[in-house]
């Protein structure tokens, strides 16, 4: 996997939501927002460089822990779901597919990257659906991300689990999301 940030920028909403979700805890609030400081978040429109952004997604995971990570990993989710429901690439009802359909949409719209890398769609079954990660993320981060989305189309039991790990010498990270 091409791990490069180099010209990689995100919306400024995501660094956003890491300060938001430690609010009331100014130990770890202090730290992120010296991380970020200097950026323009002043607008969800404004970028931001990636580098920074996964700065702070590591710093939590290392210092905080895992389930704090798949914890703004559902924070990010449902900032994704706004935005694709905001600009029109999903419904309120959407299946499991168009839901993932609509992350690889809205992925292309909040990361700038000259070489295009976000997500991929590699499997989809009538009670599971295959991604790709090929952007820079956190990949602990993701499984919370995953399931927030796969939760709102109202699926029965929902499940996120690694198929590939960049971790384990794999050159991607794959999750399998199944449900009844």
């Amino acid at each position: 996997m091409n791990n490069s940030t180099v010209g990689v920028t995100l919306s400024s909403a995501f660094v956003k939501d890491v300060i938001d979700l430690y609010e009331g805890k100014e130990s770890f609030q202090k730290e992120l927002k010296k991380m970020a400081d200097g950026l323009d978040m002043s607008s969800a429109m404004k970028f931001v460089p990636m580098e920074i952004y996964n700065s702070m997604c590591n710093w939590i995971e290392s210092q905080i822990g895992q389930a704090n990570t798949r914890r703004l990993g559902r924070r990010i989710g449902a900032t994704a779901y706004s935005g694709m429901l905001a600009n029109g690439l999903i419904t309120s009802d959407a299946t499991p597919k168009q839901m993932m359909e609509g992350l690889v949409k809205v992925a292309s719209m909040m990361i700038k990257d000259p070489d295009g890398r976000g997500w991929q769609i590699l499997e989809s079954g009538s009670k599971h659906i295959v991604m790709r990660r090929t952007q820079t993320f956190n990949s602990t981060l993701q499984f919370g991300l995953l399931d927030e989305l796969i939760r709102k189309t109202k699926v029965v039991s929902p499940k996120v689990e690694y198929l590939n790990s960049v971790a384990e010498g794999d050159e991607y990270d794959d999750y399998k999301i199944s449900w009844f």
